[in-house]
Parts: C-alpha cells; sequence; structure tokens
C-alpha cells in the first residue's frame, strides 16, 4: 500500500462512530499463558472464586485487555493508517470480565481532531474505543489520542 492510499488524518471524521470488523475470540490457553507472563494474580490463573462477586475464574487480566484492544486497533486501521503514534491516554475503565469463550469486538467513536500547531504535518484525534464482548456488553473504555500525518504533507502544502 502506498503512503498516499492509506488512512490519514483527514479520514476522522469528528462524531463518526466505527465498528471495527475484526473479532478476538479469548481462550482459557491465551488468557492463562498472558497471566503466567505478565499478571499473575490467582483470578487469572485458576477456576476459584473472584473477590467480590459471585463469579468464578479464570478471568482476563485488564492488561489483556489491553492488548487486545491494540490488536483490534491495529487490525482494525493503524497498519493501514499513516499513524504517527500516540501521546497517551486519558482514562481507561474495566467495566466487565473478561472470561474464556468470549469474543471481543471494538467500537471506535472519533471525539475531536485538530492539526498540530506546531507540526501541521501531524493531526491529532481524540478517540473513544470501547471493548465489547459477544453481547454487546461494554468490558472497557478508554479515551485517548492518536496522532496522524495530512494528506497536505503528501503535497507539502503542511
Amino acid at each position: 500500500m502506498k503512503l498516499e492510499d492509506k488512512y490519514h488524518f483527514e479520514d476522522f471524521a469528528v462524531g463518526e462512530v466505527v465498528e471495527i470488523d475484526s473479532k478476538y475470540l479469548v481462550t482459557r490457553e491465551n488468557l492463562i499463558a498472558f497471566a503466567e507472563e505478565f499478571d499473575p494474580q490467582p483470578m487469572h490463573l485458576e477456576a476459584g472464586e473472584i473477590p467480590g462477586t459471585d463469579m468464578s475464574g479464570p478471568i482476563a487480566s485488564g492488561w489483556h485487555t489491553c492488548a487486545i484492544s491494540m490488536h483490534l486497533m491495529s487490525d482494525g486501521y493503524i497498519t493501514n493508517s499513516n499513524g504517527m503514534g500516540s501521546p497517551g491516554m486519558d482514562s481507561l475503565k474495566w467495566h466487565k470480565p473478561v472470561f474464556p469463550g468470549d469474543e471481543i469486538w471494538m467500537r471506535r467513536t472519533c471525539k475531536s481532531a485538530r492539526v498540530s500547531k506546531s507540526r501541521p504535518e501531524m493531526g491529532i484525534c481524540s478517540f473513544l474505543w470501547e471493548l465489547l464482548d459477544q453481547n454487546s456488553d461494554l468490558v472497557m473504555e478508554m479515551h485517548g489520542l492518536q496522532m496522524f500525518r495530512t494528506r497536505a504533507s503528501l503535497t507539502g502544502d503542511a
């Protein structure tokens, strides 16, 4: 894919809501493998009671859920964009545990967009990313920024 054929800053309209086509099936094996390496708390490794709930585990680590969101973003648009990274997240909330067998998908909403004053070849988009399960229940939401090259930067008009 040529640089000019990829998504640019101008392709993200404020107010636009996009359901990412990609889905991710959480398996017991990948859930436990992630937990063993990165978050070895008992609730992520064992089939036991989850403190403060009437549920039993194992449940996915919240950080595993974040990694799934990055996977879905990459599949959905980042790898086909002229992305320039991210200065960070404003908020992150886990709403519901993710269990083996859950199929996770993403909805992206563009909340605002502006061209950088100091770097006019770059646009900055504020997004709400929502991760949902197979029942369309919200499991996680993030608010943050992503930066993309502008089309004008390709033509030298930036």
